[in-house]
């Protein structure tokens, strides 16, 4: 071959690596973009110019040295800075805000055990299908691997987790990255593919730091930037799959509507809808509460019934996994139509169990008000939910007879349920943290009005009251928030009643105290003759409380008679800014056996 001809491929192959090698040092990017070297400037405050160009208005943290920037920054801007005891507690306020606000929900977190502390809760939001943003501190970026403090492999932690992850290496790609991370939390469904965490790396010592690396790392940072949200992407049915429903829910007799979580997200309230559709519902999740306290078509009780003999199932945001017998329940021989935001949670199952007339990628709320529209004029023939409603009466007949009864020692915990319930104000949100006594208070208590019941979701995940109480108290300030937990899962977050004293967020906490994880007991101790590891004691919770600077009131059999003053009295407390805890001393009954634990 000749000279010219090699030399001239090696003077190539070396110009192309120089200018890859360039571009990756950033020597292209830092001829045409200024380094401001005098700049006191830094890059939290363009995450927080981010998350006040998109509404957002609260950031949860449990503060560590790498995002302080950021929480400092949000401060100045005006986003308030909630601290609380637990990183975990900090996703599920979070959580809490994502679901009653419309918006997503922030959360900031150290490096290291800051974000595995963050694990449960993110999960927890990705299966309840609640948009967030997880912040998350790194080491920096020139001592990544070599052993710096809390430095671990995020991504391969998170993507599992994540809609969407990204590690920002410079401060220019800041804006852009947390502008996309807040779309795509939102877009499609925002649960299963939602989550975003981002780590921000930059010089803790700027001595360590080669020349070139900082003015790359800085270069550009400061040029105008849009901040402005982009578009969010939400599938909706077509125009053929919504007149063929109608074609199905003109025809049906025995219509039903299983409702779950999504048919609460926005942009567009099914409530109205549901009304003018006039067919008879069944709530799950934060759907609970949507046709408010006493509405004729809001069934509590006897799905299995129900749903056996209906002839056609709307399943609107609810998934056949063990909450519905994994599809079991369905009748064969029912019109089924199913819409849900994302494809796997819209036909898991299908395969084996149950098959779908019309299966709709799409967002339920909307479907739903598009289809009532179509049907205007037209409802379901009222002896359906009539009959449905008159078992409704029968059921809660019986189940109030149960509360009647006297356990062997304590109080009925039904009979506490009820009367919490009857005494709760109308803007009432509950927050569902707990086992037995909980799965109970599902069959009991009565949301008052839409997105005024949270629980964990299908992860059924303990430990969420304290977060979620946290973030329901000040998305809606007015409102009475009222924890109902198990003994067992008050112990992950009681802490948190000093982040409510410090914060002025008064909630009331109902404990059912039972001395005993009952869920596990009930079935292990049959099974397997043990009771280890399933006992408790009954702990002065109250006197926590107390210490944490709220108010704690012992209840046993001996208050009965004045439970409804203690009550009462309670609810006084909150109103004045107290956080209250009811530490209520439970029995014994038979009304949740045949419930799952696994």
């Amino acid at each position: 071959m000749d000279i010219s001809v090699v030399l001239g491929c090696s003077l190539g192959a070396a110009l192309g690596a120089g200018i890859l090698a360039s571009y990756k040092l950033g020597l292209l990017y830092q001829l045409f973009h200024k380094t401001e070297r005098q700049s006191p400037r830094h890059g939290g405050e363009s995450v927080a110019e981010v998350l006040r160009a998109h509404g957002i208005k609260f950031v949860f943290t449990l503060v560590g040295g790498h995002i302080s920037p950021i929480l400092v920054a949000c401060e100045k801007l005006g986003i308030r800075i909630v601290d609380t005891r637990h990183e975990a507690t900090a996703v599920f306020a979070a959580d809490a805000v994502a679901r009653l606000s419309g918006t997503v929900g922030v959360a900031a977190v150290t490096a290291g055990p800051g974000l595995t502390n963050t694990v449960t809760a993110v999960k927890n939001a990705q299966m309840a299908e609640s948009p967030l943003l997880l912040i998350g501190g790194a080491a920096a970026t020139l001592l990544q691997g070599r052993g710096a403090l809390q430095d671990i492999d995020q991504m391969s932690l998170f993507k599992p987790l994540c809609k969407f992850c990204a590690s920002v290496r410079t401060v220019r790609e800041i804006v852009p990255t947390v502008r996309k991370a807040l779309a795509v939390a939102q877009s499609g469904t925002p649960g299963t593919v939602k989550f975003a965490i981002l780590t921000f790396k930059y010089p803790i010592n700027l001595i360590l730091y080669l020349w070139n690396h900082l003015s790359n790392l800085f270069a550009g940072a400061w040029e105008t930037r849009d901040l402005s949200p982009l578009p969010v992407h939400i599938p909706h049915a077509t125009e053929d799959e919504v007149q063929r429903c109608v074609e199905l829910v003109s025809r049906a007799k025995k219509p039903v509507i299983l409702l779950g979580s999504q048919a609460t997200l926005p942009p567009t309230p099914a409530d109205d809808a549901l009304e003018s559709l006039g067919i008879p519902c069944f709530l799950g999740g934060m759907s609970r509460g949507m046709l408010g306290k006493n509405s004729p078509l809001h069934i509590r009780q006897n799905r299995r019934d129900a749903l056996k003999d209906a002839d056609l199932v709307l399943l609107a945001g609810t998934v056949c996994d063990f909450r519905l017998s994994y599809g079991r329940v369905l009748n064969r021989r029912s019109k089924i139509i199913a819409v849900n935001r994302d494809r796997s949670q819209l036909l898991k199952n299908s395969d084996m169990f149950w098959k779908p007339t019309v299966a709709i990628q799409g967002d339920a709320g909307s479907f739903l008000v598009r289809l009532s529209k179509a049907l205007k004029g037209h409802r379901c023939p009222e002896e359906w939910p009539r009959s449905l409603k008159e078992g409704d009466a029968v059921k809660e007949k019986a189940n109030r007879s149960k509360a009647d009864e006297k356990t062997e020692r304590h109080l009925n915990p039904l009979s506490v349920l009820h009367r919490v319930d009857e005494l709760l104000a109308e803007d009432s949100i509950i927050v569902a943290d707990g086992g037995d006594f909980v799965g109970s208070a599902a069959y009991i208590m009565r949301p008052r009005g839409p997105l005024r019941w949270l629980d964990p979701g299908a992860f059924g995940t303990l430990g969420v009251g304290g977060g979620f109480a946290l973030g329901a108290k000040l998305c809606r300030p007015e409102s009475e928030v009222w924890i109902v937990y198990g003994d067992g899962s008050l112990g992950y977050s009681v802490a948190e009643f000093d982040t409510f004293t410090r914060h002025k967020t008064p909630v009331i906490a109902l404990v059912g105290n039972d001395a005993c994880w009952s869920p596990i007991s009930r079935e292990q101790v049959p099974m397997l003759g043990s009771n280890v590891a399933c006992g408790l004691s009954f702990t002065d919770y109250h006197i926590v409380a107390d210490g944490y600077g709220g108010k704690g009131y012992l209840t046993g059999r001996e208050d009965e008679s004045q439970l409804d003053d203690i009550i009462k009295k309670a609810q006084k407390e909150c109103r004045e800014g107290k956080a209250v805890l009811l530490n209520v001393l439970i029995g014994k009954t038979n009304f949740r056996e045949g419930s799952i634990s696994v």
